[in-house]
C-alpha cells in the first residue's frame, strides 16, 4: 500500500512537518535550530527540528533547479517518519511541478506490502496519509494525474512482491481485472488459442507446470485513430530453470521474474486512469518454468509462429522464447513500436549492477527517446549493442537460429537481444533487460526495500512525451 495524499490549505496537528529550503534560504523561525546542526539547505540533507509542538522537517533542495532534488526530498521526510501515521509537507513555496515531484518521492518511499502478514510487525512502516499543504488550486488537477500513474506503479510492486504460490498465471489474469474495471480491453489466450496461434515457446516453456501458461493481451483505446505503441513483458511468475534446474541459492527471487509483465500492466493501468489520449496495447507472456514429464529440453527445435526454427539449448534461458511468442504476436496489430521489459540476464547486472538497466534497439530515434523518458523519471538506462558478432554467436547446425550460446559468454544480455531482435519484425524496437533494477536489497532514504515498479513510470513519460499528440504518434 502507499499513503493517502490529501491537499489542503493547512495541516492542523501535532503530526510531523517538513518544509523543502533552498540553499542559504533557511526561514527565520529555523535559523537557530539549522545552524546548530550545521544545515544550509544543502541538496539532499535534512534537519530535524524538535523541541516545538511538533516535529518539523528542513528539507534541503541546493540550489532548486531540475525535479529530481525534489523527489529526493519528498522521499527523505517520508523515510524520516515512516513510524508517524501521518506527514505534512508544505508545497506553498514551490512550483506546480516541484510540489508533483515532492509527493511523489514521499508517496513511492512509504509503499509497503501488507498484504500476507497476520499481524504489521512492530517496525513496520505506518504512514497512511500525506497532507499537502497548497494555496495552487490547479496543482489537484496535476496530482490527480501523478497519482495516477503511481497507482500504477504500486499495482506492478504489488504484483512483483507476491508469492508464486499465489500468483500463477492463471492468477496474474485474476490481478488484470482491475484493468479491466478502468476501463481496459483485457483477452486471454489459454490452451488451444496459444496452439492455433503457435505459441511454441510460451507451451514448451510452461508445459512442465501445473498451472498452464497464458498470454494476456491489454488494449487501450484512446481517444485518436493512430498505430498503437506496443508493450511486451516477460511475466514467468516462478523460474527453476526447468531441466537446467538453477542453484538452491537465492533461488526464492525467482518470483520476482515477472517484472516485466507487472511493469507493463501498471503503464496500462496508468494510461487508463489518467486517460491518456494515445492508444496502447500490452502483451504478457505468462508460464510457470517449472520441471515435469512436459517439461522441454535442452536440444529441442521449436517452431516459432513466423516459420522460424529454434534450437533449445539452455531451458533456463526461457524469458526470450516468451518475449520471441508476444513479439511475433503483437506484429499482426500493426504497432507503431515495440517496447519489451524482462528480468532478461544475469550478466546486465554485472555490466551495470542495480542502478541501471541495459537497453538494446533497432532504432536510434526510439531508442533516444525511450532514455529521454527514463532520465525524466529517475529510471535510468544505458545503451548496450548487438553487434554481428552476438548475432552469429545464435547460429545453430540443426535449424534456423538458437536461443542462446552453449559458450556461456558475458555478452549474454547481448546475444539475448540480438535473438529478439529477430522477432521484431523491423518494427522499431526497444528491449529493456531490468534485470537488476526490478527490486532493491535494501531501503534507503531514497528507494523502499522491495518491488520498484522499475518501467511503468518510464512507459507512462515516453507515451505523455512522444505518442499523445496524433501528429506525432
Amino acid at each position: 500500500m502507499t499513503p493517502s495524499v490529501e491537499l489542503t490549505a493547512a495541516a492542523p496537528g501535532t503530526f510531523p512537518h517538513a518544509v523543502p529550503v533552498r540553499a542559504g534560504q533557511v526561514p527565520a523561525q529555523y535559523t537557530a535550530a539549522a545552524e546548530a546542526a550545521g544545515f544550509t539547505g544543502k541538496a539532499e540533507t535534512i534537519c530535524d527540528v524538535l523541541g516545538g509542538a511538533r516535529r518539523e522537517l528542513l528539507l534541503g533542495v541546493g540550489d532548486g533547479a531540475g525535479t529530481a532534488v525534489y523527489e529526493a526530498a519528498g522521499a527523505a521526510a517520508a523515510s524520516h517518519i515512516l513510524g508517524a501515521p501521518r506527514l505534512a509537507i508544505d508545497l506553498r513555496s514551490l512550483s506546480k511541478q516541484q510540489a508533483i515531484s515532492c509527493l511523489t518521492g514521499a508517496v513511492l518511499r512509504a509503499w509497503r506490502y501488507e498484504a500476507l502478514f497476520s499481524k504489521p510487525p512492530e517496525d513496520a512502516p505506518a504512514l497512511s496519509r500525506i497532507d499537502a499543504i497548497t494555496d495552487d488550486p490547479a496543482l489537484a488537477k496535476s496530482w490527480a494525474r501523478q497519482h495516477a500513474v503511481l497507482q500504477g506503479v504500486t499495482f506492478a510492486r504489488d504484483l512483483v512482491t507476491e508469492p508464486s504460490n499465489t500468483l500463477t498465471p492463471d492468477r496474474f489474469v485474476a490481478r488484470l481485472e482491475r484493468l479491466a474495471e478502468a476501463g481496459v480491453a483485457v483477452e486471454i489466450l489459454r490452451g488451444e488459442a496459444l496452439r492455433q496461434a503457435g505459441l511454441t515457446g510460451l507451451l514448451a516453456v510452461g508445459g512442465g507446470s501445473a498451472h498452464p501458461p497464458a498470454l494476456a493481451v491489454l488494449r487501450w483505446k484512446g481517444e485518436f485513430d493512430a498505430p498503437r505503441l506496443a508493450f511486451v513483458g516477460k511475466g514467468i511468475t516462478f523460474d527453476t530453470g526447468g531441466i537446467c534446474i538453477k542453484p538452491a541459492d537465492d533461488m526464492w527471487e525467482m518470483r520476482a521474474d515477472m517484472a516485466g509483465a507487472a511493469a507493463c500492466a501498471g503503464a496500462m493501468l496508468a494510461l487508463a486512469l489518467r486517460k491518456s489520449p494515445a492508444p496502447a496495447i500490452a502483451v504478457l507472456a505468462l508460464a510457470e518454468n517449472a520441471t515435469g514429464a512436459a517439461s522441454y529440453r535442452p536440444g529441442d527445435v521449436l517452431r516459432h509462429a513466423s516459420g522460424t526454427t529454434i534450437e533449445v539449448v539452455d531451458t533456463d534461458a526461457e524469458g526470450r522464447l516468451v518475449l520471441a511468442d508476444a513479439l511475433g504476436w503483437v506484429l499482426r496489430e500493426k504497432p507503431a513500436a515495440i517496447i519489451d521489459l524482462a528480468t532478461l540476464t544475469g550478466s546486465v547486472v554485472t555490466a551495470l549492477g542495480h542502478e541501471m538497466a541495459g537497453l538494446f534497439s533497432n532504432d536510434g530515434t526510439l531508442a533516444a527517446a525511450v532514455s529521454a523518458a527514463g532520465a525524466a523519471v529517475g529510471e535510468r538506462l544505458w545503451q548496450l549493442p548487438i553487434d554481428a558478432s552476438h548475432r552469429d554467436e545464435i547460429r545453430s547446425d540443426i535449424a534456423d537460429l538458437r536461443h542462446c550460446s552453449p559458450k556461456r559468454m558475458q555478452p549474454d544480455a547481448c546475444q539475448a537481444a540480438a535473438f529478439l531482435r529477430e522477432f521484431a519484425g523491423g518494427v522499431p524496437w526497444v528491449h529493456l533487460d531490468i534485470a537488476g533494477v526490478e527490486s532493491r536489497a535494501e531501503a534507503d532514504e531514497r528507494h523502499a526495500k522491495g518491488a520498484t515498479g522499475f518501467g511503468v513510470r518510464l512507459l507512462d513519460r515516453l507515451v505523455r512525451d512522444r505518442y499523445e499528440d496524433p501528429r506525432r504518434a
